[in-house]
């Protein structure tokens, strides 16, 4: 299920969210030039979030809370969340405005991040990426425009599905692959993958900041 676009029209330009995206690609950028010259995973052991270290040295390791949801870790991975944020953030800084959305965003992400590394503190694996923070944008926008329409790839066929459904199953997947993440893998966390209590969240995050957040309660949420 691959979202391509929604049907709310922003009504002022998302500046923020679009630098956010170009934060994020210039940040990828240099990790590919580090990449090629061999200095990419000094690079990461120093900056990026390692929970077992923030458990132990919190405050010398509390700028990587924030450095750490501009990194990541492929093409793959940048283009998906890039993909999401385009989407869905844009109409979030709408309803937050711009400079409010920049602390919604950082707070979500951190957020994630806490929630991740409260699940498997000792793990040594680095927390890298901005889906806890794009989590936290969904969140927000399942509440704000839940009747919005999604218009989704499913297999080969193109649907418009209202964001509720959407997100609601998203969100799903995500918790039901945190449940599946306790119970099969490591206590000490030893393997990489997807931190998804992270987006469970970062998620869970959005959706209560945003009663906080959103400029006015009676702003028209769907069309």
């Amino acid at each position: 299920m691959i979202p391509f676009k929604d049907n709310i029209p922003s009504k002022t330009f998302p500046f923020v969210n679009i630098l956010l995206i170009l934060v994020n690609l210039g940040v990828f950028g240099h990790e590919l030039s580090l990449a090629s010259s061999g200095k990419l995973d000094a690079f990461l052991a120093r900056w990026s979030l390692i929970p077992i270290d923030f458990m132990l040295h919190p405050l010398r390791n509390a700028d990587n809370l924030l450095l750490s949801m501009f990194f990541h870790g492929g093409w793959i991975h940048l283009i998906g969340n890039m993909f999401y944020l385009a989407i869905f953030g844009k109409n979030v800084e709408d309803r937050v405005g711009h400079f409010r959305y920049i602390i919604f965003y950082l707070l979500c992400g951190t957020t994630a991040f806490i929630f991740q590394i409260l699940n498997n503190p000792v793990s040594e694996i680095s927390l890298i990426g901005a889906s806890g923070a794009i989590a936290g944008v969904l969140g927000a926008y399942f509440i704000l425009y839940p009747w919005a329409k999604i218009r989704s790839l499913i297999l080969i066929f193109f649907f418009e599905i209202p964001a509720f459904l959407f997100l609601g199953m998203w969100f799903f997947i995500q918790l039901l692959n945190s449940y599946l993440s306790i119970t099969t893998e490591p206590i000490k966390g030893c393997t990489g993958g997807i931190a998804w209590w992270a987006h469970v969240g970062g998620f869970a995050s959005g959706i209560i900041l945003i009663f906080f957040f959103r400029k006015n309660k009676y702003y028209r949420t769907f069309y």
